[in-house]
C-alpha cells in the first residue's frame, strides 16, 4: 500500500493542494483568502498535469543526434497546458485583485457577506 502511495505521490500532492483550495474558496468570507484558494486549486491542478506528462526513461521532444523514435520522448501537449494555464491564471488573479481592491475601497471590508449587506442597502 505504501509503495502506491509513493508511486503516485504527485497526484495525491496535486489531489490535496485542489482540495485545500477547494475548501478556502468554499468556506472562507475573505476575499484575498478566496483568491489564495483559488491559485492552490489552480497549482494543483499544475501539478497533476505536469506530473502526468512526465515519464522517467523519456527525454524531452528536441531533436537531437538524428533521433526520431517518438517513443524515446514525452508528450510536449500537458506541458504546453500548464503553461498556458499558468499565463491566464495570473491574469486571472489580478483581475481578482484588481477588482478586490475596488471593494475594499468603496465598502472598507473584504468579508463577502458585509459587501453583499452593504450593495443590498445601497438598492434600496
Amino acid at each position: 500500500m505504501l509503495q502506491l502511495f509513493y508511486e503516485h505521490l504527485e497526484e495525491v500532492v496535486a489531489l490535496a493542494l485542489f482540495g485545500i483550495g477547494f475548501i478556502q474558496l468554499l468556506l472562507n468570507k475573505n476575499l484575498i483568502k478566496k483568491i489564495i484558494g483559488f491559485s492552490m486549486m489552480d497549482s494543483g491542478i499544475y501539478l497533476f498535469l505536469a506530473s502526468y506528462g512526465y515519464l522517467e526513461s523519456r527525454i524531452a521532444p528536441i531533436y537531437v543526434d538524428g533521433i526520431t523514435d517518438p517513443s524515446l520522448y514525452v508528450n510536449p501537449l500537458p506541458a504546453g497546458l500548464v503553461l498556458t494555464g499558468i499565463v491566464v491564471s495570473v491574469s486571472v488573479t489580478g483581475v481578482m485583485l484588481g477588482l478586490t481592491l475596488r471593494l475594499y475601497q468603496r465598502y472598507h471590508t473584504l468579508d463577502i457577506d458585509e459587501i453583499a449587506e452593504l450593495v443590498r442597502r445601497e438598492g434600496k
